[in-house]
């Protein structure tokens, strides 16, 4: 059902898509990236934000495309430089398919793109393969534009399309590139449901069971492959995590499918192949999991293991061919011609073949369409057992109605929830500021509000670097949820900024918990693992209706000035709206939650 949910969401997408009406035209093409130049190997940055050899001519060599430009020899940092376009764009943004693998982008030496980091050694963490749209200022015609790479994948370099284009366009773009893709997953999920449901009532359950296996499997990777993936979840690694496990499923559904149909020693030989896809997919997904090898690093072996078993697979079924069905000879046709396909957009991939778009959803398309005939021809042997289903149907789709209730449920109360530290977000603070505002205005009760900030999170982030920034926020939020359980609402209000709303409170004790939160804060240690521990302290911004403000909607401005105050005067305080109350650490041994 949560299969349903999000194929329901995709069918939605393209239906939105056929519906829009032609609002609006570009006032000018998208024009690509031309004229490219590079180069490989480590090079500063200089204060302008272009590379040392800016300036050597001969350090620059000229290339065709930015994709995987020549004379590599197992270099992992490569420079691109390019100019812009000239064009009139009333919103211009640079739209690139996809990234190999960790990149920045500077515009005229300046820094106005990042994607992924680099660590201390030099070395870049996978974080995706999405899509990306970066901001141009209107005047930036004939400025340079340098692209500085890392990757230790095959590919390196920039994928796909790299153009400049209004932004208004990427999204029509996407949405139309991402149509006939999530057309065809929706008839895969069809049949894929018809598959199941003949499987647990017909009596050729062990082909069916492999057709819904590979339906779904096909489903997610056409899914997971469509632009349109971002607009629904913005998470690419967990896109590609799910892309490389359905792609990796492919062969076992083939081969358990093929090899149904199959007899004596060429059974065995397909149950041997589609076995060890099945010990590639399971080494590999945990190798991934367990953080032993970036992902990217899993689908060269995989296609090379491919490359050897797809050829044999279809061999294997063709020998035997005279002896099928009329109905198995039509879906080893669709097969095979989905396996070209998918030939094709692996050498495509791995920079054999020029980059286009390989039609994929086609090849899936034709399968289903074979399908949908096979289903038609197996209808009338069934109709007799559906009926004698139906009432066990009946109950499936009240579970799973039901289920799909819980599903839409959870997804509500995710909308108001924080993703990185599971606090409530700025938009449930919002609506219960608004709602206790009002209460402690019509009841004429206590309201107070704490403003909260991680002093220096900056350079936590420069020093260790964002995944650590991520890590003491979190533990930061654990550690307010454990000091104000019961007695206020925690919320990550953005960035390093929290706050914390306390109902029915007076001023000085309100100040007792702040107090209790700086200097608690301030005794304890974050612990990396074989790494030293990391210090961090909080600035705290009080106020409290009715004693600091005359209404209260002032409380968020007031203690909002107030943590400002705190900033100010030295932070690992906190300040009061018109006071100014200084936390002296040393001074002031932790005593726990105040009473």
């Amino acid at each position: 059902m949560r299969s349903f949910a999000f194929f329901a969401r995709c069918g939605w997408l393209v239906l939105l898509l056929l519906a829009l009406p032609q609002v609006a035209q570009a006032a000018r093409p998208p024009a690509p990236l031309t004229q490219w130049e590079y180069r490989y190997g480590e090079a500063p940055i200089a204060q302008n934000g272009v590379t040392g050899t800016e300036n050597d001519p001969a350090a620059w060599q000229p290339v065709a495309s930015p994709s995987n430009p020549p004379g590599r020899g197992g270099q992992r940092y490569l420079w691109l430089r390019t100019t812009l376009p000239q064009g009139e764009w009333h919103d211009p943004v640079l739209y690139i398919t996809s990234i190999n693998l960790v990149g920045r982008v500077y515009l005229d030496g300046e820094l106005i793109y990042q994607h992924g980091a680099l660590d201390a050694e030099g070395r870049g963490r996978f974080a995706g393969w999405p899509w990306h749209v970066i901001t141009l200022p209107p005047e930036s015609a004939g400025t340079t534009l340098v692209f500085a790479l890392y990757s230790d994948y095959t590919s390196i370099g920039l994928w796909g399309q790299v153009q400049v284009m209004e932004h208004f366009d990427v999204f029509q773009q996407v949405l139309q590139g991402s149509a006939q893709a999530l057309a065809v997953s929706a008839l895969l999920l069809v049949l894929a449901i018809l598959s199941t449901l003949f499987m647990l009532v017909g009596p050729q359950r062990r082909g069916f069971g492999a057709l819904a296996l590979f339906a779904y499997a096909a489903g997610l990777m056409l899914v997971a492959e469509a632009p349109a993936r971002q607009l629904f979840f913005t998470n690419a690694l967990v896109w590609d995590t799910l892309r490389a496990a359905s792609y990796f499923t492919l062969p076992i559904a083939l081969g358990l499918l093929l090899g149904h149909w199959l007899e004596g020693r060429t059974r065995h030989l397909m149950a041997w192949v589609w076995q060890l896809h099945l010990l590639y997919l399971a080494i590999s997904m945990a190798a991934v999991a367990l953080g032993l090898v970036a992902l990217p690093l899993t689908f060269p072996l995989f296609d090379a293991l491919l490359l050897v078993t797809l050829p044999l697979m279809l061999a294997l079924a063709y020998w035997r061919f005279s002896t099928l069905a009329l109905e198995q000879r039509l879906l080893i046709v669709s097969i095979t011609l989905f396996a070209f396909l998918l030939v094709l957009d692996m050498l495509v991939a791995h920079g054999f073949i020029g980059w286009r778009l390989v039609p994929l959803s086609s090849g899936l398309l034709a399968f289903t369409l074979a399908n949908a005939a096979i289903f038609l021809w197996h209808y009338r042997r069934t109709q007799r057992q559906l009926a004698r289903a139906n009432e066990t149907l009946e109950q499936e789709v009240t579970r799973r109605t039901e289920e799909l209730d819980r599903l839409v449920s959870r997804f509500r109360g995710l909308s108001y929830q924080d993703p990185l530290t599971t606090l409530y977000n700025r938009r449930h603070f919002d609506s219960l500021f608004e709602r206790e505002c009002q209460h402690a205005k019509a009841l004429d009760r206590p309201l107070t509000l704490l403003m909260i900030d991680v002093d220096h999170f900056k350079s936590i982030n420069d020093r260790f670097g964002h995944a650590i920034g991520d890590m003491v926020l979190t533990e930061i939020a654990r550690h307010l949820e454990a000091q104000l359980s019961g007695i206020a609402t925690v919320c990550r209000f953005g960035g390093e900024e929290f706050v914390a709303v306390m109902t029915d409170l007076p001023a000085r004790e309100g100040q007792s918990y702040a107090q209790a939160l700086v200097t608690s804060m301030a005794a304890r240690t974050i612990n990396r693992q074989g790494q030293p521990p990391i210090r961090v302290t909080l600035s705290c911004g009080v106020a409290n209706y009715p004693e600091d403000a005359v209404a209260p909607s002032a409380l968020l401005q007031l203690a909002d000035q107030a943590l400002y105050d705190a900033k100010h005067r030295g932070r690992n305080r906190f300040v009061r709206a018109g006071a100014y109350h200084d936390v002296d650490v040393s001074a002031q041994p932790h005593s726990g939650r105040p009473g």
